[in-house]
């Protein structure tokens, strides 16, 4: 998966002779810089290929309202034409994934083929050089429908959205780049690397992207491979908060560059820690680690005070990031790696302060695997539980869909609608946890117990109700009595 970030902060159009005009002209901005220290060059940058991708992507259907979706219906080109260009981007695949064998669930990101696809717009010139670099990424067919379609709307792009706000964002773009030189970012990467024990090598520069995106109260960051995204809006004065959200997308990309050692080490020590939270703690790991550190830690270094506003616009981030900080902050301090000390302090964090999490819906399905026989049921899950860093779908009730989840460590959802008595009957063999469980499958319910591995299995029995109806309104499950001591 491709790691995303978000944190939010309490026209006249020209003539397509202008537009030719505006071919000719346009500039390429790219800042370069060492740090001071010892580590990798830091490349800002804005690229065209990948705005345009960014631009369209937001344009479909796949993207709620935004203002590149209400500009553009109010422009001249909100015409059949692009609307057809629209609707075949909506047909493209070119996202495939594929995993790294050996790593612990969920503790490395899965190779995808739209994270390739991005990294070669950001290396590439213009969109005829990306064509020749991303050949082999996905089916020649799929490339060259894209890259028409990108073609087609790069004057689109230029004339309603880059040269708007190309004075703006271009002087933006270079008081960052100062910003980043002088605050020395690559000492930054060099405490993140030590405390996470990853590795990097100082010849692989950073990339990092950042494109304007108007009319938003906040922005966004993405990363993947070495490259770090951003949306910059024209009002955005709070440089700091930026080069803290963009370093935390840095390390998100340090800690899924651990090694298998490492990554294996940190699953062991929450596996054998005792508490009932564990691994619902681990499963937060990832995010609370790069927000403690980035927007906690680089924040506070680089405007010398600790941002007392949201640090993450969802609380279960926030709120834990908050609470390791300054357990964090020495450990970069000392310089040290995380190790089983610092597990166990942070499960004890999670038991004492935020046990209640373990039985709140918002949190439990942002780890989820579902399995129903009706593959529509999946977009109740979306609707419902929007958030989610990890997630699986199988569209089968069976055996074999059971065994896979039942060794699945996140939320475990099974919808039964077909063949209740069966299934149920079926489900109650496969958990130890069931052996005693009292149903009666010709009745909906909505049933939740703990597991073992702690996370929580949740039976759906859909007769006469749908399963929307079971869902819907759900906040939280009975509570787990979590507490370890004797």
């Amino acid at each position: 998966m491709v790691r995303k970030s978000s944190l939010n902060r309490k026209k006249k159009t020209n003539k397509p002779d202008t537009m030719n005009k505006l071919r000719c002209t346009f500039v390429f901005l790219t800042f370069v810089f060492l740090g001071l220290a010892q580590g990798p060059r830091f490349d800002i940058k804005f690229s065209e290929p990948l705005a345009i991708f960014i631009y369209v992507d937001h344009l479909s259907s796949k993207h709620p309202e935004n203002h590149f979706k209400k500009q553009f219906a109010a422009s001249i080109y909100n015409r059949d034409k692009y609307k057809n260009l629209l609707a075949l981007f909506d047909t493209l695949r070119i996202n495939y994934t594929y995993e790294y064998e050996g790593f612990p669930y969920g503790s490395k990101i899965p190779g995808m083929t739209e994270a390739q696809i991005k990294k070669n717009l950001i290396n590439s010139a213009n969109l005829k050089d990306f064509k020749k670099r991303a050949v082999g990424i996905v089916p020649n067919s799929t490339l060259l429908q894209l890259t028409s379609i990108l073609y087609e709307f790069q004057l689109v792009y230029r004339e309603l959205v880059y040269q708007p706000n190309k004075t703006k964002f271009e002087k933006q773009l270079g008081e960052i780049t100062d910003l980043a030189k002088n605050k020395n970012l690559s000492a930054y990467f060099d405490k993140g690397l030590s405390f996470y024990k990853a590795y990097w090598d100082d010849s692989f520069p950073f990339e990092i992207v950042f494109y304007p995106y108007p009319n938003s109260q906040g922005f966004s960051a993405e990363a993947f491979c070495n490259n770090s995204v951003n949306a910059l809006t024209p009002e955005t004065k709070d440089y700091n908060t930026l080069l803290a959200v963009m370093m935390h997308e840095i390390f998100h990309i340090l800690y899924d560059e651990q090694s298998v050692v490492v990554k294996r080490n940190i699953t062991k020590w929450f596996l054998a820690n005792p508490s009932k939270t564990s691994t619902y703690a681990y499963l937060l790991l990832n995010e609370v680690l790069a927000t403690a550190i980035g927007n906690g830690f680089v924040y506070e270094s680089l405007s010398g005070k600790k941002d007392e506003g949201d640090w993450y616009d969802r609380k279960y981030i926030d709120l834990m990031a908050k609470k390791i900080y300054p357990m964090v902050a020495d450990y970069i301090a000392q310089k040290k790696g995380i190790d089983e000390g610092f597990v166990n302090i942070y499960i004890k964090f999670y038991e004492e302060n935020f046990s209640e999490w373990l039985n709140e819906m918002d949190n439990l399905m942002c780890y989820r695997y579902v399995i129903s026989d009706n593959a529509s049921d999946f977009s109740l899950f979306r609707k419902h539980f929007p958030y989610c860093s990890l997630f699986e779908y199988q569209d089968e009730v069976t055996e074999m869909s059971v065994d896979k989840l039942k060794a699945t460590p996140v939320t475990k959802v099974i919808i039964v609608s077909r063949e209740n008595e069966k299934k149920l009957a079926m489900l109650k063999k496969k958990f130890t946890e069931l052996k005693d469980w009292k149903y009666k499958a010709k009745q909906d319910f909505f049933y939740s117990v703990f597991l073992e591995d702690k996370t929580q299995l949740i039976i759906i029995n859909a007769v006469k109700s749908t399963p929307e109806q079971l869902i819907s309104g759900r906040i939280t499950l009975p509570p787990v009595v979590v507490s370890t001591k004797k």
